[in-house]
């Protein structure tokens, strides 16, 4: 994949930039894919059953709100996705078991960890337009991550 820095001198306002400064909790730094979205507050129930399907190398991006209270994703979760063909995942809050989750072979970008479990009643929505940090993540559109930040397409 190349750089994001690269990417973005190549195609400039063709992409969006995240501003908001999103961890490197997976083995693989630079992942890119088609994006898939959930939107959910503290409930991973969604989560899991999008990463227990395949993935075809695309990445879920899941827009927590931001919530520090609890993890949307373990490392459960994590090796479903990477067992389906997932390329990686974007969460707009918390992971947790990051240090299993760091050494496996998936793209995972969040804000931090806890180790608080979230709910699981399924409450959310999928494959709908998230706006995280001003930028817009259209289901079906290109998103690029690596060490520098998240490029996502227009």
């Amino acid at each position: 994949m190349t750089a994001t820095a690269d990417l973005y001198d190549e195609r400039g306002e063709e992409l969006q930039s995240v501003g908001l400064q999103f961890q490197d909790l997976g083995a693989n730094t630079r992942f890119s894919g088609r994006i898939r979205t959930v939107r959910c507050l503290e409930d991973n129930a969604l989560v899991k059953s999008i990463l227990a399907t395949p993935g075809e190398g695309a990445v879920l991006v899941v827009d927590g709100a931001g919530s520090h209270r609890s993890a949307l994703m373990g490392d459960m979760i994590a090796k479903s996705a990477v067992e389906n063909g997932w390329s990686g995942v974007v969460i707009n809050g918390l992971i947790r078991d990051r240090a299993e989750i760091s050494k496996l072979p998936l793209g995972v970008k969040a804000l931090g960890s806890n180790p608080r479990k979230s709910e699981k009643t399924g409450a959310g929505e999928v494959d709908v337009e998230v706006t995280i940090d001003g930028v817009v993540f259209r289901p079906g559109a290109m998103v690029f991550a690596d060490e520098d930040g998240i490029l996502v397409e227009r």
